[in-house]
Formats: C-alpha cells, structure tokens, sequence
C-alpha cells in the first residue's frame, strides 16, 4: 500500500532532477508511522537514487524556551539513532531554514524535495521562500492531519458542526494504517557529518531553569508507552473523568502530537481498537480528530489567524461595541505570568502550565477569558495568552493552542450569547460556574504553596 496522493500538495512542479530525494523533517519528528517519510522513501525507490534527511535547526522560535528546546532535541536524537538502524542517512544543519534547505539542495544535487505540512507561521513563508530558491519539485505531505486538511474542506469552517460531517463522511477511506516504511533500494555513498548533540542543545542559548518537567519524557519510545498507558488505565473512564483538573483524566499525549513524536493514525487506531466503552472512545476521537482538526482548518485556510480581524463578523462587532467598557482589574503580562491576580483558581491554573508545561483542558478556557476580562482590549488578551500559552506548554505553538485563544476571545467557532459588559456576546465563564463543576479548593490547595516557582523568566 502506497501514500494516498490526495495527502500530496505540490508546491513547485516540474521533472525531479537526477540527485536524491531530501525529506526536510520539521513538524513529524518520528520515524515510526510517517506518511512524508513513507513518501519519500516512495520517491527514492521509484527513481533508484538516495533518500536524505534534513533537519534544518533556526533560531528560537517566537517565545520558544528552554523545554521545548530540550524537547525536539531529545526527539531528534532518538529520530538519528532509529534512521541509522536503517541505513538512512540523517544531517542536522544549523541556520535560517529556508537559506539552509535551499544551500543544502544545491551542495547535494537534490532531484527533489518533501517537506512536512504545517499550516502556522513563519513555516508558511519559509516554504514560500524555498520556492523561490530551487528549481526541483516541492512537494508538502500532510502526516498530522486524519483527513488532510485541504480535502477535508476547500474553505475556512464556521465551526465543529460544519466540518464534522465532511469529516466523518471521508474517515472510512483515511482512517487506516500508516503504509509501512519500505526498505531503501539505493543507499547513500558519501560520509554523513557526525551530530555533536551538545552543540545543538547550545545553538539557541536558551535560559535552562526552565527543563521539561519531570512528568514527561520526550520522544517516540515514550509517546508510545503513553498511548498504552492512556489506553489501559484512563480511556475507560475518559468521559466522567476528563473535565475535572483534580483527576487524571486526559491522555497525556497533547505534546507527543504537538512534536509530531506520535501520528495521530496511530492514536485513533488504537483507542477504536481498544475494550474501552463505545462513549468513551466517542468522546476522545471527537477531540482528537474533529475538534483538532477544525484548529488545522482555520490556520491553514486564515491568513492573520491570531487576531480580532480574523473573527467571525458578530464576533468583530461585539468585540468593538465593548473595547471601551470599564475593566475591574487590568494586569500586565508580567503579573500574569508571575500568577499575580486576584483569582486564586486563575494563578493555580497558571502555575499549573509554568511547573508541570501542561495546563488541563477544561482551566484554558476559563484561563484565556480572564485575560480578555483583564486586559485593556482582545488583541492584547490575544497576545498574552498565546504568548504565555507557546512559552510554557509543551504542546504550545500549535494550531490547537492558537484556535483554542481565538475560541475563548474572540468567540471561534463558537455562536453569540447573552450580552454583558467587556465580554458582549462572547461566551463567558466564571469562578462560580467552575466551583459547580469540579472541587476548585482542591486544585487551588495543590499549588498553593508554589507561588514563588524559580521557574518563571
């Protein structure tokens, strides 16, 4: 079984040259489970001529730190020692990625190139500017998505609702194994560099009192043994149990996604697969697929996806009619995120994200509206949670993270409500609400004792 070519976007046609194929890793750091790298090795076969991997590292990332440098460090070197058990060549080149990429594909006499999808910025324009740089084909390889996300909707969804039907209609024929990764035909006959991993681990001089916490370890191997612990011992109860931060009852695996150390086929597979109650696996899949998904639908079809202008119409008008009302409490960033307000369930949940890099679910919503309740207009809510949201999260800075601000914010996917002040027709939420929901004493009590963390920077 070969990679269904609607999962193939060409970004630069043309007859691939006579050199070897490069699969420029990025987003889908795994071996395991990886229709680009299943693609490519597709390519090379076909034409008998090499398959190289590229890993192009650039400066840190916009509120990049230090755990999730160690992250995607720790990753790639699993992702090096699992390629070289089978004999594909890996290079890890430090730079600005589209000058690196395109420098390397002439040094190498590259036929042609695949690159990872990823609907954000800057990787939009750094694919935009490869183009313009090299002559060979261009070929992006949507891995993340279950549906791929241009022929799961030609257009920016309204909300769930909208695409869950296009959705379900098209699983049938998507949901399926990965095809496995062929064994390689031509090899590679040049010396590959030796990766010094602390020279990559210094490249972006990252302030390291911030490591990723001890609750998680980064990497395929351990993506893997979450996904079974997920499965075996809180699947069963996902539905009663995901909603209450006191609990553990979430997967655990937002950030193994988030660092493409997992494909989301895999996942999916296996919880339908699983003993666990129909609900249960209803419950989650819906979060894992649809809901997901809507987040890559609305980055990859939104142009300034992460501000008002990208709003629905009511959503902009609401927003505008009320920018002006009195707010009770105005913070700044810095006491945001040194968790100094007034809301003792708003602090415990922020210091919850700082100490652990993972905040639940159900508390990022209540999370990002307070900061639009405090803050002097949404752009600068926007800005402060998303900016807190890709610094400390192990999973931020992805489309999750963006559709999930603009949800709590600017109303996304999300109908109008009663109107009231600073919110208008927004949803909104509160700390008596949440009381009524899960013990908030707990949680509070939990972190209570944490407040001056050394890991704030």
């Amino acid at each position: 079984m070969k990679i269904d070519q609607r999962r193939i976007q060409q970004l630069q046609t043309g007859e691939p040259g006579q050199g070897p194929v490069l699969y420029v890793m990025a987003r889908e750091q795994r071996v395991a489970d990886n229709a680009a790298l299943v693609y490519a090795m597709e390519c090379a076969n076909e034409r008998r001529v090499p398959l190289l991997i590229l890993f192009a590292l650039g400066p840190m990332f916009q509120h990049g730190s230090a755990r999730h440098n160690e992250w995607m460090v720790a990753s790639l070197r699993e992702v090096s020692e699992n390629l070289s058990k089978k004999n594909i060549p890996f290079f890890l080149v430090m730079g600005e990625w589209s000058t690196v990429v395109a420098d390397f594909v002439q040094t190498n006499a590259v036929g042609e190139v695949v690159l990872d999808f990823n609907p954000l910025e800057p990787v939009r324009s750094w694919r935009e500017d490869l183009v313009k740089k090299v002559v060979v084909p261009v070929t992006v390889v949507d891995a993340r998505n279950i549906i791929p996300v241009w022929v799961a909707s030609p257009k920016a969804e309204f909300a769930a609702y909208t695409l869950r039907p296009k959705i379900h209609r098209l699983l049938p024929e998507f949901l399926l194994p990965v095809p496995k990764l062929p064994a390689l035909k031509v090899s590679y006959d040049k010396s590959v560099p030796k990766i010094d991993w602390g020279v990559v681990r210094a490249f972006r001089q990252c302030d390291y009192s911030e490591p990723v916490p001890a609750t998680f370890i980064p990497g395929e191997k351990a993506a893997q043994t979450q996904l079974k612990y997920f499965i075996e011992h809180i699947l069963p109860e996902y539905e009663a149990k995901r909603n209450d931060p006191v609990l553990n009852g979430v997967s655990g695996l937002s950030p193994y996604i988030r660092w493409g150390n997992i494909s989301v086929a895999t996942i999916a597979l296996a919880v339908k697969a699983s003993d666990a109650p129909g609900t249960a696996k209803d419950v989650f899949l819906e979060e894992l697929i649809v809901r997901r998904e809507l987040a890559e639908n609305y980055c990859y079809y939104t142009k300034d996806y992460a501000t008002v202008s990208a709003a629905h119409a009511w959503a902009q008008t609401t927003i505008e009619e009320h920018a002006k009302d009195k707010r009770e409490f105005l913070y700044s960033y810095e006491e945001f995120r040194d968790s100094k307000t007034h809301d003792d369930l708003w602090n415990a949940a922020q210091l919850q994200m700082v100490i652990e890099g993972k905040m639940h679910g159900f508390l990022r919503m209540y999370w990002a509206k307070k900061i639009l309740e405090w803050t002097p207009d949404a752009q600068t809510a926007i800005d402060i949670a998303l900016r807190l949201n890709d610094h400390y999260e192990l999973d931020g800075r992805d489309s999750n993270g963006v559709a999930g601000v603009m949800w709590s914010i600017c109303g996304l996917h999300d109908r109008a409500w009663n109107e009231r002040p600073v919110f208008g027709k927004i949803r909104y939420m509160n700390y008596a609400g949440y009381k009524r929901k899960f013990d908030v004493k707990s949680f509070v009590a939990k972190y209570s004792d944490k407040s001056e963390s050394s890991l704030f920077a």
